[in-house]
């Protein structure tokens, strides 16, 4: 009883408290002020106000919304087996959203269907909500990668049922297990997620001054349209401006001007000072434009030194590595050498159940990588573990503050049963409503939500998730002979769990995402030794858990800083997850069907590559030897050994700084730097200098020179330049590329000299006659 009366009079107190409070008070958008911290930079930056009159569910909405959510799937696959990584742009698809959701908003509102198909004016309720469910769809499933190793190296096909479930429950993992702690990780104000920022700005620009978004508008629909037929030109008819070298054109025999200055071709060479006129590669990563000139600075020095590095190990022929190409993913076996590459034979180890026969291996012997993935590995590991101790040495306050939230009395909160125990937490609307509207830490503007009457998505739905995707994934790993075991995939999501708190917190203080995949990879290594396909499993579902739950609250922070209801936020996810699951599957089925060959050769083509899942296939075998590999004492250990160097590498600078006090010590970030000390280990790198020259532009010149003419259209120009380039990108791969079957070249010219296809490098740098033996 006494527990009860108190509860009831701090039930009393907390209403007494917020009866008086207004989240609209907290407005101070436009104010000239220096912001301090992340609740003071989401209220100046952004409004704080909100019409909740204001509504997402209409047909229009989920139309728009499961086509984009169709269309970024589909594209993101495609892009999943580029020569480069490339990523749908979100700025993009808000755009699009929006011009789609304005044209329908002019169909005539006469009789029933007129009012069913466009009820009022568009707005920016159903925006958000199509923007969501489409950047749901845009998450490319790594589920995708083992499907795509089980055909290409394993001779498997699991039966599409099975697959799309797999994919299904794999991203649906970290849905379930972020969206119960997202309490603690979207809606505090420093949980600021900044990665949202410009997409929410351009949000409220969108829908707030139309004379304004007229005038923006058309000049997106211009660069837009300029590169939808410029890139015509780059990627079919003169691929040749995918990469200029200088150099290669005035020396085309010789190897070591291949490996230095070409770069055109997937896994061809450095590009060093080649020249790219095809934006598809520049922004292949993320546009330059948006890249901060302290990032841009120092990864420019970590691409000199891995340019560096990679030279040296490669002509030096440090672990053999002129046996081995110069750039590849793929293992080869010790008789490979300089004039004949030979891949190390996968189906000689393996038994009938896709285990590793030690026996075998004795007798083939240990495969080799290649100097510079290797390079990459170790640059990599060092990279993890130094940037937490950068992060600790140079930013300790901000890091001791936005971990404030693990207090003894939030981590009794996440051990709770109100946290996991989904099904007994039934909080009351009203209470939850006073105990948010009391909370100083809680972001102004889903106090402005609840303030509103927003109801919250109950713990339960997202406690449904996570278990149905248990269940489904624990079905699955047997279905589809996975070799994992049960307990395997168990200790598998425990992980999820663990790092989408840790480094989901991380992501959302600071903006930047750690790669844990190579972590898990060498745990399931030395937890499943001589199980490949275990290993790839196990991270599925602890990674690709991780990645899911990361982008998830992102978009939650999206929705909440754009005021969109939380259940339509929830509603818009699970759909955009779906459907981007299914058509992830389908089209990884139609490219590999297609493109099976180039997806198994080493260097790939300029438009087709396998290199993402050759990397994964890679490391999935080599850590099933990890004995033999990487522990201490084999041939790779510095590949473990670099985690514990990482610890170290930041303080050098760290101590010089603190004893000189000179800020270029303070500017450098070694963590940065090892990072991109191994970017060049894979894709087309003929467009690093064009990158770096729009990057530097933007962020030097015009940032610093023109701060008005950067603030109205930098963004804009980059969210254009992405949109033209990767709707065309989209139709040339299905009309020209080969996507749906057969593929038709462009007539072969000065500017096209038919690439690897016709034993030519695009750019004219010599191509290495043992790529083909």
């Amino acid at each position: 009883m006494d527990e009860e009366r108190v509860g009831g009079l701090s039930h009393e107190k907390n209403a007494s408290d917020t009866d008086s409070y207004d989240a609209r008070k907290e407005d101070h958008f436009g104010e000239a002020h220096v912001v301090s911290d992340a609740k003071e930079l989401i209220t100046h930056v952004l409004h704080v106000d909100d019409d909740p009159t204001l509504s997402p569910w209409t047909f229009r909405a989920f139309f728009l919304g499961a086509g984009l959510a169709i269309f970024a799937a589909v594209l993101q696959t495609i892009y999943y087996f580029k020569p480069q990584a490339i990523y749908v742009s979100i700025v993009f698809l808000t755009v699009i959203a929006y011009i789609l959701g304005e044209a329908l908003a002019m169909i005539p509102r006469i009789g029933p269907v007129g009012r069913f198909l466009n009820p009022f004016p568009f707005n920016s309720k159903e925006h958000v909500f199509i923007v969501v469910m489409a950047s749901a769809g845009a998450t490319s499933a790594i589920a995708t990668e083992i499907l795509a190793a089980q055909r290409l190296y394993y001779d498997t096909d699991p039966s599409p049922g099975a697959a799309v479930f797999l994919v299904i429950a794999s991203q649906l993992l970290g849905y379930g297990i972020a969206g119960l702690l997202r309490g603690i990780l979207v809606q505090p104000s420093k949980m600021l997620w900044p990665i949202n920022i410009p997409v929410n700005s351009l949000l409220e620009t969108l829908h707030r001054d139309k004379a304004e978004t007229a005038k923006r508008l058309r000049v997106f629909l211009i660069i837009f349209f300029v590169m939808f037929f410029y890139e015509i030109i780059p990627e079919w008819i003169f691929p040749l401006l995918q990469g200029v070298s200088i150099f290669c054109l005035a020396q085309k025999h010789s190897l070591v001007f291949t490996n230095l200055f070409g770069g055109s071709s997937g896994n061809e060479g450095l590009g060093f000072l080649s020249i790219s006129f095809d934006w598809q590669y520049i922004a292949s990563l993320g546009s330059p434009l948006w890249m901060p000139l302290y990032t841009l600075t120092n990864s420019l020095i970590g691409y000199l030194l891995c340019t560096i590095l990679f030279m040296g190990l490669y002509y030096g022929n440090i672990w053999d590595s002129q046996n081995f190409p110069f750039l590849s993913q793929l293992l080869f076996d010790q008789t490979s050498n300089s004039t004949n590459f030979v891949t190390y034979n996968l189906t000689a180890i393996l038994t009938p159940d896709n285990e590793i026969d030690v026996d075998a291996v004795q007798a083939v012997g240990i495969p080799y990588m290649t100097g510079t993935y290797i390079a990459y590995l170790i640059t990599t590991n060092m990279g993890v573990t130094a940037t937490l101790v950068h992060m600790l040495l140079w930013h300790y306050d901000d890091i001791k503050e936005g971990w404030s939230f693990l207090t003894v009395e939030n981590l009794k909160k996440l051990l709770s049963a109100e946290t996991w125990l989904f099904w007994r937490n039934q909080e009351d609307p009203e209470l939850h409503k006073r105990k948010t509207l009391a909370d100083p830490t809680k972001d102004p503007h889903y106090k402005l939500m609840m303030q509103n009457g927003y109801r919250e998505v109950p713990q339960w739905w997202y406690g449904g998730v996570l278990l149905i995707s248990f269940v489904m994934g624990m079905a699955t790993i047997y279905g589809v002979g996975s070799t994992l075991p049960w307990w395997g995939f168990i200790i598998s999501n425990i992980f999820a769990a663990i790092f989408i708190l840790f480094f989901g917190a991380q992501m959302g203080i600071t903006g930047f995402q750690f790669n844990q995949q190579p972590i898990l990879q060498m745990l399931a290594g030395y937890m499943h030794p001589g199980r490949p396909l275990a290993n790839m499993y196990f991270t599925v579902f602890g990674f690709n858990g991780v990645q899911q739950g990361q982008w998830l609250l992102r978009d939650l922070k999206l929705a909440q800083l754009a005021h969109l209801s939380p259940r339509s936020t929830f509603t818009a996810q699970m759909l955009g997850t779906l459907i981007g699951a299914i058509f992830d599957y389908i089209m990884m089925e139609t490219i590999v069907t297609n493109q099976f060959d180039i997806l198994t050769s080493i260097e790939g083509s300029n438009i087709w590559s396998g290199q993402n899942v050759q990397q994964y296939n890679t490391l999935a075998l080599a850590w099933s030897m990890a004995k033999d590999m990487f522990s201490v004492g084999a041939r790779y250990q510095w590949v473990t050994l670099g985690y514990l160097i990482g610890f170290f590498v930041p303080l050098p600078f760290w101590i010089l700084h603190r004893y000189t006090k000179l800020q270029v010590f303070e500017y450098i970030n070694l963590s940065i730097i090892l990072w991109y000390m191994g970017w060049l280990f894979v894709g087309v790198n003929s467009s690093i200098l064009s990158y770096f020259a729009a990057g530097f532009f933007a962020q030097l010149y015009l940032r610093r020179y023109k701060p008005a003419l950067f603030v109205k259209w930098n963004y804009l120009v980059s969210a254009a330049l992405d949109g033209g380039t990767q709707v065309i990108v989209f139709i040339l791969s299905f009309a020209v590329f080969g996507g749906s079957g057969e593929a038709h070249d462009f007539p072969i010219w000065a500017g096209n000299n038919g690439g690897i296809g016709n034993n030519n490098n695009l750019d004219y740098c010599m191509y290495n006659p043992a790529n083909n033996s």
